[in-house]
């Protein structure tokens, strides 16, 4: 059973409707949801699921007038955020996890990408500040401001986040992330098969993909930090990568690489052109899609 509980609080038409499950984690959520208020230019709509709820979640959330889902076990992120979904009020519907801090103006840069889109086809995500080195587009890593809340060095990162901004990238999946209500309502949010949640992110891609979704983006100056994935050590994991390839015929890892580009700071893809720029890249697209075909013969 999920319960829905509605703020009585009236809030200004936000832009964004921010979804963010949650799982007895009340402290990164508060600092979490202190960074949206803080540092955003826009008023936005917070929407928790609040999975069991037994750290006080629940009764922080009525305080501070934040409208919520609330299961009385953990269902996980789809199940979670299809549910708190139907509590959101803006046009725009954006998920966010527990463990992120947003940077100032982090929304600016997301609408004003919007806007100079001008359709709602698109999914846009913001990038991700972490800790350990990375080589892909959608995340910034190697700076360190903390592993905790304990040692967040959160004046140190306010002073510093600028200058970390990156150009825009290719293969937005990852939250940050938004979509129009009417994307969100095409493709049925979250697929619940694939809880508690992993592989859901490149899912929910697949998915907008399918309905002819094309504008796949990441936004280099909207930025939050990371704490990173401090709920996921504590569930037993869904065997997402199987099931992926079962749903859709190839691998989360060939739908990155070829269809969004996401493992690339390159921002020219497939999924851009429809179509490959060389005979090489058909046949590489062409070679993997066929391994995936024989991994998936074996599973």
């Amino acid at each position: 059973m999920i319960e829905y509980v509605k703020s009585s609080k009236v809030s200004p038409s936000p832009l964004f409707s921010i979804i963010i499950p949650t799982w007895n984690n009340l402290s990164y959520l508060q600092t979490c949801i202190r960074s949206i208020r803080q540092n955003s230019a826009y008023p936005h709509q917070i929407v928790l699921h609040i999975n069991e709820g037994k750290d006080g979640t629940p009764e922080w959330a009525k305080k501070e007038g934040i409208d919520y889902s609330i299961s009385a076990e953990n269902v996980g992120i789809c199940m979670g955020c299809n549910a708190a979904f139907s509590l959101t009020q803006a046009d725009y519907v954006l998920y966010m996890n527990d463990d992120m801090y947003a940077c100032p103006d982090w929304d600016t840069h997301l609408f004003q990408a919007i806007k100079d889109y001008g359709k709602d086809d698109f999914y846009f995500s913001g990038t991700q500040i972490e800790r350990h080195p990375n080589p892909y587009g959608y995340v910034i890593g190697g700076h360190d401001y903390g592993d905790s809340l304990q040692n967040f060095q959160e004046n140190k990162l306010l002073k510093e986040y600028k200058n970390l901004a990156v150009a825009d990238w290719q293969g937005a999946s990852f939250p940050p992330s938004v979509m129009h209500r009417h994307t969100w309502n095409l493709i049925g949010g979250f697929s619940i098969e694939f809880s508690p949640g992993m592989y859901s992110d490149p899912d929910i891609s697949r998915k907008m993909w399918e309905v002819g979704i094309r504008n796949f983006k990441g936004i280099g100056n909207s930025l939050v930090y990371h704490f990173g994935s401090k709920s996921v050590s504590r569930i037993s994991h869904n065997p997402g990568r199987k099931q992926f390839l079962r749903k859709w015929g190839v691998t989360a890892r060939t739908f990155y690489d070829f269809y969004l580009n996401f493992y690339s700071k390159n921002t020219t893809s497939f999924a851009l052109s429809n179509s490959f720029t060389s005979n090489s890249d058909i046949f590489r697209f062409k070679f993997k899609v066929l391994l995936d075909r024989i991994r998936l013969y074996f599973w």
